[in-house]
């Protein structure tokens, strides 16, 4: 059973910071290629320098480009994947790691966060992937790649715990999370005769962005989802890439439709209404 990753093209979202770009460092210090995509350029260039059609070397071998982009626009989206094809030729792993995290008032019925989580967080990875999968299906087409073992391609998403908490604070995260889960779910059996697999990564607390900033502002969040967590700490982002690389290597052969829980056992033990960060 192999884990590698090595001289595979990945497409990794919301790759600017947090998460996603933990994820795309990971992955090419695997010596995966990665296209980073997002709609921050500032925080992209800050990352991997000022030419996107360069590649940023990993420090292992691995090659990593950016495209910059609203994903929620379907002609971004099928740029996207022209830029990766012309960069790499192929694509063999999309982890669709872009989500935003909005509070919501449940009785403000001028309240957009469920609309716009929805798009955010579902349709544009849903719309990403479904333009990926043909492409891969294209490539599956090939005598040589049928004679491969596993899967000939691997769709991932970014979720999280709140698809199955309630949290009324958070309502339109957790909707949003929860149809993503589904999303996930229909997809693998829409592409399973394609040999592609689809899952998911439902991740508790991460040390990124929003959680720090949270913390930042309310130190007392620390120690709440410390003592909720069973094993006592908040995960960092490398935790959650080690994971997502092995849903997109050959180990993971033989799941797809999983939603696989990241989150220290904290979900075992969430009350009602406990915000999830």
């Amino acid at each position: 059973m192999s884990f590698s990753i090595q001289g595979k093209t990945a497409i990794i979202t919301g790759a600017a910071s947090g998460v996603g770009l933990g994820i795309a460092r990971h992955f090419a210090a695997q010596g995966a290629n990665v296209m980073c995509a997002d709609i921050d350029e500032k925080q992209l260039i800050k990352e991997f320098g000022k030419n996107p059609e360069t590649d940023v070397n990993s420090g292992d071998g691995g090659n990593l480009r950016y495209f910059a982009g609203d994903l929620c626009e379907k002609l971004t989206i099928a740029n996207l994947l022209s830029a990766t094809l012309d960069a790499y030729d192929q694509v063999d792993i999309l982890v669709n790691a872009s989500r935003q995290i909005l509070t919501t008032d449940p009785l403000d019925c001028n309240d957009k966060s469920l609309q716009n989580l929805l798009e955010q967080n579902v349709m544009s990875g849903m719309r990403l992937s479904q333009l990926v999968a043909k492409r891969m299906i294209r490539q599956g087409e090939d005598v040589t790649a049928q004679n491969r073992d596993g899967p000939l391609g691997t769709i991932i998403n970014l979720s999280s715990i709140a698809g199955t908490r309630t949290l009324p604070g958070l309502m339109g995260f957790s909707i949003a999370s929860a149809a993503l889960d589904q999303a996930t779910r229909s997809l693998a059996v829409a592409l399973a005769g394609h040999r592609i697999n689809v899952n998911a990564i439902a991740v508790g607390s991460v040390a990124s962005g929003y959680l720090r900033e949270a913390m930042r502002e309310q130190p007392e969040i620390r120690e709440q989802i410390e003592a909720g967590t069973p094993l006592g700490r908040i995960a960092e982002a490398g935790e959650v890439a080690e994971a997502v690389q092995f849903l997109a290597s050959g180990g993971a052969g033989f799941m797809t439709g999983h939603i696989l829980t990241i989150d220290g056992g904290r979900s075992l033990l969430d009350a009602v209404g406990e915000p999830v960060h």
